[in-house]
C-alpha cells in the first residue's frame, strides 16, 4: 500500500488543503433540529458525509462523540468510516490515544490494522508518556500505510505548562517531540506519512518546525478563533505542509447539504489563499 503520506499529498493537491472534524455535540445536534441520541447521530453523521465526502481530502470524525453513546455510537462511527473511505476522503479518526506496552499495541491494532472495523488511514496521538510508547502505532502506521499525529503545540490554554516545558538539554517538550517526529519522516517524499498537532490560534510558536517533513494538523480555525490568515504567524516557512482543520465554522452551516458545501468551499477558499503565498 502506498504511505499514508504520499496519499495525502495525492489528495490535497486534488480536494484542496482542508480537513473537515464531525463533531455531533449536544449542542450542534439541537442546532440541527436532532434529537441527543443514536438516532440523531446517525442522521447527523450520514448528513455530512453525504455532503463533503467527495469533495474534502480529510474528515476527522471525534471518536469521543460517538462513544458517549456506548456500543450503537461505535456502529455508526464503524459505519461513517466505510462511508468516507467510500466516497474517496482520507479518514483521521481523532482518538489523541497514549499509553505503553501492550495497550498502545492494542490501540494500533484497533485503528491501524486494515482487518478492524475501525481500520482509518491516520490516527491522532498523545506522546506525554514519552514519543517512543507511540512505536507500536509508528509501526503498524508504516506496515500497512497508516499515519499518526502526535500532539505537539496544542489550542487549550492548559497545554503550555506541558509542552513549553524545559527538559535537561534546554529544549521545550514541544520541541523533543518535534525533533523525535521529523527524525521518523527523514527521506520520505513527497511526504512523510508522521505529522504533528500544532494549534492555529497560538501565535508565534517559538519552535523550530523546519525539519518535520510531515504534515501539520492546525485545528482551532473558524469557531475557536483563528482565521486562516493567522496560519502564517503560526507556521511561518513551514506553510506547506499545513493541513488547515475546521469543524463548528462548516458544521454549523448544517443540515442543508448545499449550505455544508458552500462552507467548506469558503473555508477552502480562505486557505488556499493563505497557503498559495507561502
Amino acid at each position: 500500500m502506498e504511505s499514508f503520506g504520499t496519499r495525502l499529498h495525492r489528495a490535497v493537491s486534488e480536494r484542496g488543503p482542508l480537513c473537515v472534524g464531525i463533531d455531533p455535540h449536544p449542542g450542534l445536534l439541537a442546532r440541527w433540529g436532532l434529537t441527543d441520541d443514536v438516532q440523531g447521530l446517525d442522521r447527523f453523521t450520514r448528513t455530512v458525509v453525504d455532503a463533503l465526502g467527495d469533495r474534502v481530502a480529510v474528515v476527522k470524525p471525534q471518536s469521543a462523540f460517538f462513544e458517549r453513546f456506548g456500543s450503537r455510537g461505535v456502529a455508526i462511527l464503524e459505519s461513517t468510516i466505510r462511508q468516507l473511505r467510500d466516497a474517496g476522503s482520507l479518514v483521521l479518526l481523532d482518538v489523541k490515544r497514549g499509553d505503553i506496552g501492550s495497550t498502545v499495541s492494542a490501540y494500533a491494532s484497533a485503528y491501524l490494522d486494515p482487518s478492524s472495523p475501525l481500520y482509518v488511514d491516520a490516527v491522532t496521538a498523545s506522546p506525554y508518556l514519552g514519543v517512543g510508547s507511540l512505536a507500536p502505532m509508528f509501526e503498524l502506521a508504516a506496515e500497512h500505510g497508516g499515519g499518526v499525529f502526535v500532539l505537539a503545540l496544542t489550542s487549550n490554554p492548559e497545554g503550555a505548562a506541558v509542552q513549553r516545558a524545559r527538559t535537561a538539554d534546554g529544549r521545550t517538550v514541544a520541541q523533543t517531540v518535534i525533533d523525535e517526529i521529523s527524525q521518523l519522516n527523514r527521506g520520505a517524499t513527497p511526504l512523510g506519512s508522521f505529522g504533528l498537532v500544532v494549534g492555529a490560534t497560538i501565535g508565534d510558536t517559538g519552535h523550530d518546525l523546519s525539519g518535520v517533513g510531515g504534515p501539520l494538523l492546525a485545528p482551532g480555525l473558524g469557531a475557536q478563533g483563528a482565521g486562516a490568515a493567522d496560519l502564517r504567524t503560526v507556521f511561518g516557512s513551514s506553510l506547506a505542509a499545513v493541513l488547515p482543520s475546521y469543524s463548528r465554522e462548516v458544521l454549523s452551516a448544517g443540515p442543508d447539504a448545499a449550505a455544508l458545501r458552500a462552507a467548506a468551499d469558503r473555508v477552502l477558499a480562505d486557505c488556499r489563499s493563505v497557503l498559495a503565498a507561502r
